[in-house]
């Protein structure tokens, strides 16, 4: 039984086949895939997953708190399993890659700004948007 797979049956939810299925590519995948590409994997190992059938097990999953959906600009909700420990994001906007990171500095500064501003922080979500440095460009080509 994978990851996500386990905390359906832990939070009681009923698994079926093609829920099973669903739950096995999104342990799988290392990316953010949004419902079409996941559909996509599903469906490669059963054909009869439907789209519709994926767009419902991603929202139940998601109302469960076991995926965390993102919308990075780019028109498509794509969804990661809710991570353990926090982390921000980089988007490639030439590319559309997806590049996590922590920057321990940056999380001492969101807390020190919420505090100098009466808060206390309780959580957060840092998305940057970037283009390639041209020199890194031109040195890949």
């Amino acid at each position: 039984m994978d990851r996500i797979e386990k905390l359906c049956v832990d939070k009681g939810m009923r698994m079926t086949e093609q829920r099973r299925v669903i739950a096995r590519v999104i342990s799988a995948s290392h990316d953010h895939p949004d419902v079409e590409e996941l559909h996509r994997r599903a469906a490669a190992v059963d054909p009869g997953i439907s789209i519709a059938t994926v767009y419902r097990t991603v929202r139940l999953f998601e109302e469960a708190g076991i995926l965390e959906r993102h919308d990075f600009r780019d028109g498509r909700s794509r969804y990661e399993e809710m991570p353990e420990a926090h982390h921000d994001h980089l988007i490639d906007m030439k590319a559309g890659k997806v590049i996590e990171f922590v920057d321990p500095e940056i999380e001492r500064l969101q807390h020190e700004i919420a505090k100098r501003l009466g808060y206390k922080l309780v959580d957060h979500r840092l998305e940057l948007y970037g283009v390639p440095l041209e020199e890194k460009a031109k040195a890949k080509r």
